[in-house]
């Protein structure tokens, strides 16, 4: 086997429009047209090449489990949640690279991850 990629990643979400809101909002996701109608409710996201799956469902109790956003500006990143009252650590250095983490309104981890910034502060 030899993926292409990741396609989607799929987040259990307790209310669905709430979570839209944060999803396109706050981390600017772009809402997909092309959801079949599934018998529970959700949505489907686009998020640079991948996409994100809303499921409502229940959600999973916290045990590292999460999926990480590439960035370009990670400290601009950070400032602008910041002014949108969004609570997020300052980023760290990890290897060569710098990241933090956002929560969702359920609590879901979304890591935010810049590639090779490790000297900068």
């Amino acid at each position: 086997m030899q993926p292409l990629g990741v396609h989607h990643v799929s987040i259990n979400v307790s209310d669905p429009a709430r979570s839209l809101v944060f999803y396109t909002g706050v981390l600017g996701a772009r809402v997909r047209d092309d959801r079949p109608d599934f018998s529970i409710g959700g949505a489907w996201l686009d998020m640079g090449s991948t996409q994100v799956h809303l499921i409502e469902a229940s959600v999973p109790p916290a045990q590292g489990q999460h999926f990480a956003l590439l960035l370009d500006d990670l400290d601009a990143v950070v400032d602008e949640l910041r002014a949108k009252g969004i609570e997020v650590d300052d980023p760290k250095v990890v290897g060569p690279d710098r990241q933090t983490f956002v929560h969702d309104p359920d609590g879901n981890a979304i890591e935010l991850h810049q590639i090779g910034t490790a000297g900068r502060s």
